[in-house]
């Protein structure tokens, strides 16, 4: 008889617990925070280097004339008042050069962004003959260095009779900015997908309702970007305002800052008042419209 021994089976236990943590893994940790430590330090004192000046302006417009006299720009403060702000205000001229700034502006940036969208919406929705040549010569023209345009822009607004006036400048902003904006906006409307346009001819929608009630709405994150730019251009620019203007009276705040360094030499705190107060409106549109530029850069570096 032969007798068979019937082995138990053998389970293999595994092991479940935590094997712990990794060679190396703990180098790597103090690495990358160390990494996130020096970034953030880093970016701090950029902030601080940035912020630096700002600050040394904002605490000098609060100033008074005697108190940065005895100790000196640079000194710590001794006294707070906003005489400088009313003397740059009403004594500069500051009031009057705001209001032109502000005539200039509003008005340039709504028509140069609805001549903009418009003709990139002919060009980049529709089969037009030419369309990338006038796409090139709008983006070279603002390739071309402004200095060398001084000359004929100043003649041409002689002989047209807008000289020395606001309507002249406006139409030197409008002119200079439309190819910029239209580039712009040509790259984004043409990713918009076609079934959308497609579907709006369907229904029976003309170009003129496709533009007003379908693109419009859908490129209104590359219109508020482009709103915040051009007003922040066009309110700061000084080269174009010297150049068609003349008269004190139609100054815009940039050119009337020179005059308001020329009138007070020596009283920063006059000075300082009128740099934030020529600040202050581009701030306030950027804090505005902050969302909506931050999202119409997202998209168009998406698309």
């Amino acid at each position: 008889m032969t007798v068979t021994h019937a082995s138990a089976p053998v389970t293999e236990q595994r092991d479940t617990a935590d094997p712990g943590p990794k060679p190396g893994a703990g180098p790597r940790a103090r690495r990358r925070a160390w990494a996130t430590a020096s970034f953030h330090l880093s970016a701090g004192l950029l902030s601080l280097l940035w912020l630096l000046p700002i600050a040394l302006v904002l605490v000098t417009s609060v100033r008074s004339f005697d108190d940065i006299s005895a100790n000196g720009l640079g000194g710590l403060p001794h006294s707070f008042t906003l005489d400088g702000f009313r003397q740059a205000w009403v004594d500069g001229g500051q009031q009057r050069a705001l209001i032109n700034s502000l005539l200039v502006t509003v008005p340039t940036v709504l028509l140069s962004l609805l001549l903009a969208s418009m003709a990139a919406f002919g060009l980049s929705r529709y089969d037009l003959p030419g369309r990338r040549t006038l796409l090139l010569l709008m983006l070279g023209g603002n390739l071309l260095p402004p200095q060398i345009l001084l000359i004929p822009v100043s003649r041409i607004s002689e002989t047209l009779g807008l000289y020395d006036s606001l309507y002249a400048l406006i139409g030197v902003q409008v002119g200079f900015g439309v190819g910029f904006y239209v580039f712009v906006l040509h790259g984004f409307m043409r990713s918009i997908p076609p079934e959308i346009q497609q579907a709006a001819v369907i229904d029976g929608a003309g170009p003129w309702q496709i533009y007003r009630r379908i693109i419009l709405p859908l490129a209104t994150p590359a219109l508020a970007a482009l709103s915040a730019l051009s007003f922040t251009w066009i309110f700061n620019d000084l080269l174009w305002a010297i150049t068609v203007l003349r008269t004190d009276s139609q100054m815009p705040i940039t050119a009337s800052l020179i005059g308001l360094q020329g009138q007070y030499v020596s009283m920063w705190n006059v000075i300082a008042a009128g740099s934030v107060i020529a600040a202050a409106p581009t701030v306030l549109v950027f804090l505005r419209f902050q969302r909506h530029f931050v999202a119409g850069l997202n998209l168009g570096a998406v698309k």
